[in-house]
């Protein structure tokens, strides 16, 4: 799974690009500010950089700066300061591609294929649509229906289920459960995961007790099923 750091201060926008790239199969990361995207770049080794310019200690050109010096990631600027001469000095700076605000998820999405391409990485289709009998799941609407009725997850219900999706047909370990849906340092809250599952399960399964749907992998993970 590619992992893209995000860098924005703006609540609202940090939260609509962090969905929209989970949808389509990125591992996402967040920072408000460049201490902290230091930190994560640091440790988490992410595969490509979105950057907001105006953030609260500093300007994003100083992490342009700073990452071209040790890693060779893909940098896309994400800014609402659109003059041409500070594009291009943050384009010979190392930064790939500048984006100016607002801009289009779409356009986002595409930006950021060029920009793996370019490294190397290709990019494989996310599955986001799934119909299994009267089980209909659709990430892209962000709805999910069973029998033509559509049904209200919590923010972490649907969560987990897109991680699922994302994986349909395949088993997904706990551990990767965890780390993808509450974060690293929840891998030993299996808790989580069973109190959760269950819930999904009784608003989906005829029989949650006996699943149709979400299937258990003793003492590895869950799969969800596609036929």
């Amino acid at each position: 799974m590619i992992r893209v750091l995000v860098v924005e201060d703006d609540k609202e926008i940090r939260a609509l690009v962090k969905s929209s790239l989970e949808v389509e199969g990125f591992e996402v990361l967040t920072a408000v500010s460049i201490a902290e995207a230091q930190r994560i770049l640091n440790h988490a080794k992410p595969d490509l950089l979105i950057l907001d310019l105006g953030l609260p200690d500093g300007d994003g050109a100083e992490l342009v700066h700073s990452v071209r010096k040790e890693q060779n990631l893909p940098i896309i600027i994400i800014s609402a300061r659109d003059q041409e001469a500070q594009k291009i000095r943050l384009l010979d700076a190392g930064a790939d591609d500048y984006l100016s605000k607002p801009f289009g998820v779409q356009e986002l999405l595409a930006r950021i294929r060029v920009a793996l391409r370019h490294r190397g990485t290709v990019i494989g289709v996310a599955q986001t649509l799934l119909e299994v009998d009267q089980l209909k799941i659709d990430l892209s609407a962000h709805r999910i229906t069973l029998k033509g009725q559509e049904l209200h997850l919590t923010p972490t219900e649907y969560n987990l289920m897109a991680r699922l999706v994302r994986s349909a047909g395949k088993v997904v370990t706990h551990r990767q459960l965890l780390v993808d849906v509450w974060g690293e340092e929840f891998i030993d809250h299996t808790h989580y995961l069973r109190l959760y599952m269950g819930q999904l399960r009784a608003k989906i399964e005829d029989q949650p007790a006996e699943p149709r749907y979400l299937l258990t992998e003793t003492g590895v993970g869950y799969r969800l099923v596609t036929e």
